[in-house]
């Protein structure tokens, strides 16, 4: 009887991430992106912040430089948040552009508010009523600005980009990729079907009239992560603005991978506390069903191995439906 009971308990957690998926292609399917390159009559500001980014600070400044987008119609905020290097130098002594700010975090201003206090510390100190984000250790295409940007309506609220890590040289950096990849298809999927859950700060936009609707970061100053998607999901509960996805190569930002395993562990920790706080109890049910789906994948072989053969079928099964549905999610979105 235990073995039926846990064999019901496995089925029905397959089932569910199979329809999680499949709401998921479903959403990737309906994803519109605006082909005609337009610019927004709004004036932009792109806020970068950074820490101790003296390897990547001056292929973020080349590649942000290298925009094709009106220099008079945006502005970029490099934001130093306490840096100890000479990434603040480096940038200092770098920028050429007219259009392109340095602003120094003061040490008291939000102090516990981790990364988001230097978003909002440029938010306060920019002109633009369209927001941009990205990370300082990024690269971006010439026409992503412009890019990410037309996607841009009167009743568009925020905008979510994709996001990509560099092609990795070891194993452990090319699963990454594609894990990546898969989380950040995941969250277009969901925009998609109109229930905004997973985005990513290197790659966002929003007006900053939506932003003030909804008090910004006020009410997660406490998190290290997830003020992006928390900020997203506000805006869409609001229902005044339509969250969209651009599904455009040009829009693609690159990252880079973890290096260690320690460093992968820990930030893919941050990113799974976020969801405690999300608002949706849903959708935190949601992901209460995946993560016990995964904690499934790594019973089944135990108990195949101490209980019974008939869970290492079990397993087999349900890996082989993963890894169908994660390659169809895949195929369709790159």
């Amino acid at each position: 009887m235990p073995e039926l009971f846990l064999l019901i308990i496995f089925a029905l957690t397959l089932l569910f991430y199979i329809y999680f998926l499949s709401g998921i292609y479903s959403g990737l399917k309906r994803i519109k992106t605006e082909d005609k390159l337009s610019i927004p009559d709004e004036f932009v500001s792109l806020l970068i912040p950074f820490r101790n980014e003296s390897e990547n600070i001056l292929n973020s400044l080349n590649s942000i430089e290298k925009q094709k987008y009106p220099k008079d119609k945006f502005e970029v905020i490099y934001i130093n948040d306490s840096s100890v290097d000479d990434s603040l130098k480096k940038v200092c002594e770098a920028q050429k552009s007219f259009n392109i700010k340095i602003l120094s975090l003061p040490e008291d201003f939000l102090p516990n508010a981790h990364k988001k206090r230097a978003v909002r510390f440029g938010i306060q100190n920019c002109k633009g009523e369209i927001i941009v984000t990205t990370d300082a250790d990024c690269i971006h295409k010439k026409d992503w600005l412009k890019t990410m940007l037309s996607q841009y309506d009167s009743n568009t609220g925020f905008i979510s980009g994709p996001v990509e890590f560099s092609p990795g040289k070891t194993l452990f950096e090319k699963i990454q990729r594609l894990e990546f990849a898969g989380l950040i298809l995941s969250g277009a999927g969901l925009i998609g079907i109109n229930k905004p859950a997973i985005c990513n700060a290197a790659n966002a936009s929003y007006r900053k009239e939506a932003y003030n609707s909804v008090d910004g970061f006020d009410d997660n100053f406490n998190l290290s992560s997830g003020d992006d998607e928390i900020l997203m999901q506000k805006i869409n509960k609001k229902g005044k603005y339509k969250i969209k996805f651009c599904m455009n190569r040009d829009a693609v930002v690159t990252s880079l991978p973890n290096k260690s395993f320690k460093d992968f562990y820990h930030q893919r920790k941050r990113w799974a506390s976020k969801g405690l706080f999300y608002k949706n109890n849903i959708l935190k049910l949601k992901l209460v069903f995946i993560a016990l789906f995964y904690i499934s994948l790594l019973i089944q072989p135990v108990l195949g191995f101490f209980y019974s053969p008939v869970f290492f079928i079990s397993f087999l099964i349900t890996f082989i439906f993963k890894i169908i549905m994660e390659y169809i999610i895949l195929k369709k979105g790159l």
